[in-house]
């Protein structure tokens, strides 16, 4: 039986991606943006804050506890800061629908509030490991539990005096590292975290901007307990992520020239472009600035001959959120590209490793999956039915395969894309490629 609210994306074989175009604000940034905006004194400008549902559901969470939020514009918000301390306990439950941000975050700042507290989400959501979170979180003296397999609900009982550790991270996650320095501003002392390898530190430049002092040398980073946060302006970036999508559409479609314009490419968050490079891609960037901290540019992109790589190692950790768009590349390119050392992949918002590969099948790539990372061999891309698993970036990245393909692809559940890019198909559309929603029944 068909889910009758579900959306399909069915994408017409063809198509050129050209123009100057401005993809949504960063979701990483919008998340944690608001999050130290809600805890610092005074009140905080956010421009470009990206309006998803992912984000959307940090901003419930907060107006939950008391925060108030206003808009200026769409895409402009202005936050009234409670302080560290000023939160009131919601309601209810907090629910964070689609977002693993929110939650792994949230339940840091959590941890250090004088309240109960309970996070819970969508079912998708609530099969993600949380142990992760909780574990370092009770080293520090917070009251945290989550269930016995180490999903959500996650309890918090608040009131608990945290302090600092010393914690070198079991996984390369800007997630929990974020989560253990928004705890570690609640806790006596100094919090110090040990990366295996880089991740996003969109935490720590934020926190800078803040007024907060970090202290950062190698992988080590580390922040006292006990500060205030100072009200700034925010000028958040075009999501590199979101990006992505359209990069390897023009890659892999003749004749496409596009533009993409004030996209963040922080070290941490540049992997994809620099992957894309030694596969033959035509990316130029330019205008290089900083924006709140952040370094921004804009992105040129031409239809380019790429061809299959063994992706570096080191590159995977922080190219995590765009593999679903670069295997897709891989698809159209010459030759094999293989993929090692994401085994987070398996536990993002579905099993990425096993979406790829099923929609690889369905559309007549060889795929071969491990348990941390797969092969894709380049060929043609024919039409067919892709599976979503109704994960936002599995949509958008088989939808752009529609540009390179020899007949109609149709993506089934689509719905969750606007997690973290409102009107993709409006942006798609404008751009060149052939896309329209169809809902559950079509084929």
């Amino acid at each position: 039986m068909s889910d009758s609210s579900s959306i399909n994306y069915i994408v017409a074989p063809g198509g050129v991606l050209q123009g100057r175009h401005r993809v949504p604000g960063d979701k990483s940034i919008s998340h944690r943006a608001l999050m130290l905006g809600v805890i610092a004194e005074g009140q905080t400008k956010i421009i470009g804050f990206l309006e998803g549902e992912d984000t959307l559901a940090t901003l419930s969470a907060f107006r939950a506890m008391g925060v108030k939020v206003t808009h200026r514009s769409r895409q402009d918000v202005v936050v009234n800061g409670a302080g560290l301390h000023g939160l009131t306990v919601p309601s209810g439950t907090l629910d964070l629908g689609n977002s693993g941000t929110s939650v792994r975050l949230l339940a840091g700042l959590l941890a250090g509030q004088t309240f109960d507290s309970e996070l819970t989400g969508d079912a998708s959501l609530m099969k993600r490991p949380m142990r992760r979170v909780t574990e370092p979180l009770q080293m520090m003296g917070a009251d945290i539990s989550c269930t016995e397999q180490g999903t959500l609900p996650i309890r918090i009982r608040g009131g608990r005096k945290l302090h600092g550790i010393d914690y070198t991270l079991p996984v390369t996650s800007a997630q929990l590292k974020s989560c253990l320095l928004l705890a570690g501003l609640y806790a006596e002392g100094q919090t110090c975290i040990h990366e295996p390898a880089p991740t996003r530190d969109h935490t720590e430049r934020l926190l800078g901007q803040f007024g907060v002092a970090i202290k950062q040398r190698n992988n080590t980073i580390c922040v006292n307990g006990g500060g205030k946060l100072r009200a700034t302006e925010i000028n958040v970036p075009g999501d590199i992520s979101s990006a992505a999508f359209f990069i390897i559409g023009a890659c892999i479609a003749k004749g496409s020239d596009i533009t993409l314009e004030q996209v963040g490419i922080n070290p941490t968050r540049a992997a994809v472009i620099h992957i894309l490079k030694a596969m033959g891609a035509d990316i130029t960037v330019d205008k290089q600035r900083l924006q709140s901290g952040e370094p921004v540019a804009d992105i040129r992109v031409r239809s380019s001959r790429l061809h299959g790589i063994d992706i570096p190692v080191e590159l995977v950790p922080v190219a995590l959120d765009e593999f679903p768009a670069i295997m897709i590349a891989a698809a159209a390119a010459s030759g094999r590209t293989v993929l090692k050392g994401a085994a987070e992949l398996r536990v993002k918002e579905s099993d990425r490793i096993l979406a790829m590969t099923a929609g690889f099948k369905s559309i007549g790539i060889k795929a071969k999956a491990y348990e941390d990372g797969m092969e894709v061999t380049g060929g043609r891309i024919q039409g067919g039915m892709v599976d979503s698993f109704k994960d936002h970036r599995i949509a958008m990245a088989f939808a752009m395969s529609g540009l390179a393909a020899e007949d109609v692809i149709t993506i089934k559940d689509c719905t969750n894309v606007d997690t973290s890019f409102p009107g993709f198909i409006d942006l798609a559309s404008q751009a060149g490629l052939d896309i329209k929603p169809g809902d559950a029944g079509d084929r």
